[in-house]
């Protein structure tokens, strides 16, 4: 395994980080999960991520179990918060009401007593950000959050909180959690530039494309039973976008580059990713042990200029850039 500074910050990360967000509590039980943490350990992995909504709080809950037997000071532990996690107008957000009571129950589920990384998983539009930044500053005050990052926020919003931020003496962003892959690379004109300067790191989630980027969705041919495709609690509406017929097809002549290197597809997506050096860490998700001891061989791989120009090439008009795809819920139901 090798290490990367998450962001300019101190702190040291996994370059391949585990994530539970459509497995524990939900896809699989907590035996296989259980499995597929003790590998992602077993291979060096320390970081591991979260959210207090994930599986209605369920995979905090089952992450937490499967890491108590571990020395706390050797693992890094992030989750966040925005999402709901009950039935009352308070139990979403980003207000302090909601951070405060969130933070105090993720603590409880993951068998902890602070997290390394404390995210604001949306934007909200509703809450005035020197409510948000004041509350997370409080809390690395307390001792509860050593850092405190964001997921899916806009190079725009992301400006807004560090200028706060630094007016307000609060600590600073270190970290931004968006969705990057070969096919999905909206955070490269605006957002990467922006945490480059500022010194944010990128924790990247879905490198494979929902698992596009395995291969293993045919064009013109059925859907893979049991996979994400089908299954209408695991991001079906997320893959669909990539479910075309020319994207499939370009997809499939990515094979040969990753064999020419002794790659799995898997592995050449995860790969991609970390070449980018506003990258700290690519996150991974398993339903299966042998999915993780995959994946997990990405970390370190340097992938030359040529190939990341053949990748470019065979790719061609079916990557998503435009900024704009990054976007927040606009308002409360």
């Amino acid at each position: 395994m090798e290490f990367r500074h998450l962001g300019r910050s101190g702190l040291k990360i996994s370059e391949i980080a585990y994530g539970n967000w459509l497995t524990h509590g939900s896809q699989v039980e907590e035996d296989a999960a259980n499995l597929c943490v003790r590998a992602a350990l077993d291979e060096g992995v320390t970081t591991f991520d979260t959210a207090d909504a994930y599986a209605g709080t369920r995979a905090e809950e089952v992450l937490g179990r499967a890491l108590k037997d571990q020395r706390r000071e050797g693992l890094e532990i992030f989750t966040k918060v925005f999402w709901p996690t009950g039935p009352g107008q308070n139990d979403r957000g980003l207000s302090r009401k909601h951070i405060m009571e969130s933070i105090n129950g993720s603590l409880r589920r993951l068998g902890t007593d602070y997290v390394d990384l404390y995210q604001a998983h949306r934007f909200d539009y509703e809450t005035p950000l020197e409510e948000t930044l004041r509350a997370f500053d409080d809390l690395v005050r307390q001792g509860k959050v050593l850092y405190v990052g964001v997921s899916e926020w806009r190079a725009e919003e992301i400006e807004r909180a560090l200028k706060i931020a630094d007016e307000m003496g609060f600590d600073r962003i270190v970290s931004s959690q968006p969705q990057y892959s070969m096919l999905w690379r909206v955070i490269e004109d605006e957002v990467v530039p922006l945490c480059e300067r500022e010194g944010i790191g990128q924790i990247v989630w879905s490198p494979i494309g929902q698992g596009v980027l395995t291969g293993k969705y045919k064009p013109g041919q059925a859907l893979p039973e049991g996979s994400r495709a089908t299954d209408d609690k695991g991001g079906s509406d997320m893959i669909r976008r990539y479910m075309s017929d020319d994207l499939l097809t370009r997809v499939q002549e990515l094979r040969p580059i990753a064999d020419e290197l002794g790659l799995s597809m898997a592995q050449l997506a995860i790969a991609w990713t970390l070449q980018n050096p506003n990258v700290s860490a690519a996150i991974v998700g398993a339903s299966r042990p042998e999915q993780v001891r995959d994946n997990v061989k990405a970390a370190g791989v340097k992938l030359d200029a040529d190939v990341l120009r053949r990748i470019d090439d065979v790719l061609g008009p079916v990557v998503i850039r435009d900024p704009a795809r990054t976007r927040s819920p606009e308002s409360r139901p």
